[in-house]
């Protein structure tokens, strides 16, 4: 329960009311202190104090003072009169409440009005700001433009300048040496006319006789020319010059080979082979319809077969292989792969056939399909040895170990044969 705070002091002149409110032992702030035009009240835990006023007071001009365990309120009236006493007498409690609520009610229309007006002072302070920025930036902006264009001016000058100055001096290097010409020109008709005045007056040495120059240019010019050309040497003599070739030791030059042939018979081969693959695939259409794109690739089907050998199923893996054969015969690894498989199945006849077909596709014998050889060797004459054809079968390790003469697996299987053969071996 609060406690009501009933001593006070108040005094009043014609325009407003002095009240004197004392608080002592107890700290108080502002945010304690509540007030409209008719309703004042002070709520410092446990104390409260509340009135409503005689008459309307002017809240936004009125003061508090905090001091010395009081607080002292100069409330100024709206209209100069004089109260009968500082709060309103004979209210009901019902008249009362109302006049709370309606004095909450104002002081929250007041809070949101001066909410309001502190917004849009808010954002006319934010556009006064944006604008004066803008007109900054704007001002920094012509600014530079200007001394953008003032630069650009004074580099045009300068650059013009430069340009009357390359063109004088083009136009002084053009005239001197039209001047240094002209003095050739001129030191070469000098030169003329005294070798024409030499050849006017012949030495007295080879003839007393003084040539009297005839009269008119054309007799002169002619004597002149007919002077010099036996002034001129004899022709060079006619010969024959021989020229030896070194022989060629190098290739032939790119552009001397028959590259276009060649690739012409290449493409021709490859057109070969399209047709011949088109051809096997198109052979039993009924078999192949029901296969998804993928599984008509002989890679995949290759794949397809390995993963099922390394599983354990043989017979899978000789059917993967068939369907790829059909696909394409032309794939050695096929026909070494499916021996194998023939191998497990004890089908050694047909081991025999296919290791053969691939030693016949793994021509010409090169050091990329070594490996590949050694395994179709071993492979016939596993097959071999297990017909007991002893003999034939020695001769495949044999040729295996010359391909790959330190495969310690191969030796001893051939050692094994060897003694075999001669009768020192019971089983294989």
């Amino acid at each position: 329960m609060p406690v009501w705070l009933r001593e006070y002091s108040w005094r009043q002149t014609g325009s407003a009311v002095y009240l004197s409110l004392p608080l002592r032992g107890v700290r108080v702030t502002p945010a304690n202190i509540f007030c409209t035009d008719q309703y004042l009240k002070v709520s410092i835990p446990p104390f409260l104090f509340e009135a409503i006023l005689y008459a309307p007071i002017d809240d936004t001009n009125s003061t508090a003072k905090i001091g010395n365990g009081k607080i002292f309120f100069t409330l100024y009236k709206k209209e100069m009169a004089m109260w009968d006493s500082l709060t309103l007498a004979n209210a009901n409690k019902e008249k009362l409440q109302h006049l709370r609520e309606n004095a909450v009610l104002k002081a929250h229309e007041k809070a949101k009005e001066e909410t309001e007006a502190k917004k849009v002072t808010k954002q006319e302070h934010k556009k006064y700001a944006l604008e004066a920025t803008m007109k900054l930036e704007e001002a920094e902006r012509k600014r530079i433009e200007d001394l953008k264009e003032k630069e650009r001016q004074k580099v045009t000058k300068e650059l013009e300048l430069w340009k009357k100055e390359q063109k004088d001096a083009e136009k002084q290097k053009r005239i001197q040496k039209e001047g240094e010409l002209h003095q050739q020109v001129e030191q070469l008709k000098e030169k003329k006319k005294e070798e024409i005045n030499k050849t006017r007056i012949p030495n007295e040495g080879t003839s007393k006789t003084r040539l009297k120059p005839t009269k008119g240019h054309g007799s002169y010019s002619m004597f002149s020319e007919n002077l010099k050309e036996e002034q001129l040497p004899a022709p060079r003599s006619a010969a024959t010059i021989k020229i030896n070739f070194t022989s060629r030791v190098f290739p032939t030059a790119l552009r001397e080979s028959r590259i276009a042939e060649e690739e012409e018979v290449v493409y021709l081969q490859w057109l070969h082979k399209q047709a011949e693959a088109r051809r096997t695939v198109s052979a039993d259409l009924s078999e192949l319809e029901d296969l998804k794109e993928e599984e008509k690739n002989p890679d995949w089907l290759k794949d397809k077969g390995n993963k099922m050998f390394a599983m354990g199923n043989y017979l899978a893996a000789v059917n993967a292989y068939n369907l790829a054969v059909r696909l394409n015969n032309k794939l050695p690894l096929l026909y070494l792969n499916r021996a194998a498989c023939h191998l497990k199945l004890r089908n050694l006849h047909k081991a025999i056939e296919d290791s053969s077909k691939a030693l016949e596709l793994l021509t010409p014998p090169v050091p990329d399909n070594e490996n590949a050889r050694v395994k179709a060797y071993v492979r016939r004459g596993t097959a071999f040895c297990q017909l007991e054809l002893y003999t034939e079968g020695l001769q495949d390790y044999e040729a295996a170990l010359k391909i790959d003469p330190k495969n310690k697996t191969v030796e001893k299987d051939a050692e094994k044969i060897r003694h075999l053969i001669q009768g020192t071996m019971q089983d294989y």
